[in-house]
């Protein structure tokens, strides 16, 4: 073998071996502060509640809220204050666009408002999107980046802390009781639709929930922020569920479309679905 070649050929097994180490590295410092995060949203959290959901709690809730809630099977069950899941599903970032196997786990506080969603994106092979979105303490901040190293969206502000609000509204269903809580006001719309309206910490934010005449949520819609040309602008947003499974006993939601609602039809670009969930064990998976 000519020495050039072969020097060659070291050099590049060199380069392979560092990008392996760096990208190696870059991922445990994410995964790092993923779990910090985690650890602060749980950090004063109870681990059991002895609250019982009664059916006299649901009174005064629009009627299509009232039997949603009792076709979750929430009455009799502890109040949700903790939630952890996993996710599996497909993402693409345009229309068009191709679809990428998406993994995520998450983590909620429903007594105190707040989550931690944490997402490996596979683009191509040995190339990975990493994803972290976070709302604490009324404020949100969503980070990605390529291999865990290379920034590609780092949002923080007014506008992130209204979104990511909106996207606890809208996961809701995931963990039924947090319905319940005095930091989300309904109103009845007609026989299958009710208006949601959280307010946490100064922000407020309201979208619709839409049933099936059995009481399942089937979508929700609202304004949310899109960034568009630099810009954020408030657009039409929301999800579509698809299926509907028993975890622990509760009935929620199991496989859903999140849309982007636009004059040219729905632009869906994340399809997820819930393969683990647990309830008041606020620990890391």
């Amino acid at each position: 073998m000519p020495g050039w070649l072969l020097m060659t050929l070291v050099v590049l097994a060199i380069l392979v071996i560092v990008i392996a180490i760096v990208t190696t590295t870059a991922t445990l410092m994410f995964n790092q502060k993923a779990m910090k995060q985690v650890n602060q949203l749980f950090s004063d959290c109870p681990k059991s509640n002895s609250e019982i959901i009664r059916k006299k709690d649901l009174a005064g809730l629009p009627l299509p809220v009232q039997k949603w809630l009792e076709r979750s099977h929430i009455i009799g069950k502890e109040k949700i204050t903790s939630v952890r899941l996993k996710q599996k599903g497909l993402m693409r970032t345009k229309e068009g666009g191709p679809w990428m196997r998406a993994q995520a786990v998450q983590y909620f506080r429903a007594d105190e408002p707040g989550f931690v969603w944490q997402a490996d994106v596979k683009m191509a092979p040995l190339l990975h999107l990493s994803g972290l979105d976070n709302y604490q303490e009324g404020q949100g901040n969503m980070s990605i980046k390529v291999l865990s190293l290379l920034p590609v969206v780092n949002a923080k502000g007014p506008e992130m802390d209204f979104s990511t609000l909106l996207r606890y509204l809208a996961e809701m269903p995931w963990f039924p009781t947090a319905a319940l809580n005095s930091y989300i006001k309904w109103e009845p719309i007609n026989d299958t639709s009710a208006r949601a309206t959280m307010s946490y910490r100064g922000v407020s934010a309201s979208g619709v929930f839409a049933f099936s005449e059995q009481g399942d949520p089937i979508s929700f819609t609202a304004k949310r922020y899109k960034e568009i040309n630099g810009k954020y602008v408030l657009s039409d947003w929301g999800g579509v569920n698809k299926e509907f499974k028993e975890f622990n006993g509760i009935r929620i939601p199991s496989k859903s479309d999140i849309i982007w609602i636009e004059k040219t039809g729905n632009f869906n670009w994340y399809q997820c679905e819930i393969s683990d969930i647990e309830y008041n064990k606020p620990e890391l998976y």
